[in-house]
């Protein structure tokens, strides 16, 4: 179905339904005003979606971590990339006091020279998959598996982490209702734009 198909549907339309506007633009938006309503969200979809998506209204978490990088290369094959990472990891889950020297010998960043030392971090400081590595468990200590981002292979230690805290409800609700109206309006176009195809077509046939 190509947009300028429903176009010419959507304003085929807008005319049997003896809608008159100065621009085919015009006309579109008289038309779909008239014909799809949303229901604003209400007090309970808000809540709800709240309280699906904790993550999405947390502010202030920190995480102050050391990683080692094993940088990915063009000339290091991956799997020996992997490879040497998990060894080094294994090791360092044995004995995690000599993460420090182990960073200054190995890691591919510049907090190699402060033994690995990220400092404190918080959500908007590093890539995703890493804060989301740092975050997915309260575990401290050196993470069991190796983490990977775009950069290359992480060993990463927790050093301590401090709890943000959840906006309250109040503070989001505008950002949660536009969302949810955004969302239930793209589906009302969507249903709409179905339910004119399958009109057209049953009157072709």
């Amino acid at each position: 179905m190509q947009v300028q198909e429903i176009r010419s549907r959507l304003v085929e339309r807008a005319r049997a339904l003896g809608l008159e506007a100065e621009t085919e633009e015009a006309l579109l938006d008289q038309l779909l005003d008239r014909e799809i309503s949303v229901q604003a969200p209400t007090d309970a979809d808000c809540r709800r979606f709240y309280d699906e998506h904790p993550e999405l209204f947390r502010s202030g978490d920190l995480v102050e971590a050391d990683h080692i990088l094993f940088a990915v290369t063009e000339h290091v094959p991956l799997a020996a990339l992997r490879q040497q990472a998990q060894q080094v990891l294994d090791a360092l889950l044995a004995s995690p006091e000599s993460f420090a020297q182990r960073a200054g010998e190995l890691s591919n960043c510049p907090s190699a020279q402060v033994g690995g030392n990220l400092g404190q971090l918080t959500r908007s400081e590093v890539v995703p998959e890493f804060w989301q590595a740092l975050t997915q468990s309260d575990a401290v200590g050196v993470l069991p598996k190796l983490v990977e981002t775009r950069y290359g292979l992480h060993i990463v230690r927790v050093a301590r982490r401090v709890a943000g805290r959840v906006l309250p409800l109040e503070n989001v609700r505008a950002q949660i209702e536009a969302r949810l109206a955004e969302r239930a309006l793209q589906q009302a176009l969507r249903d709409y734009a179905h339910a004119l195809m399958h009109e057209q077509a049953a009157h072709h046939h």
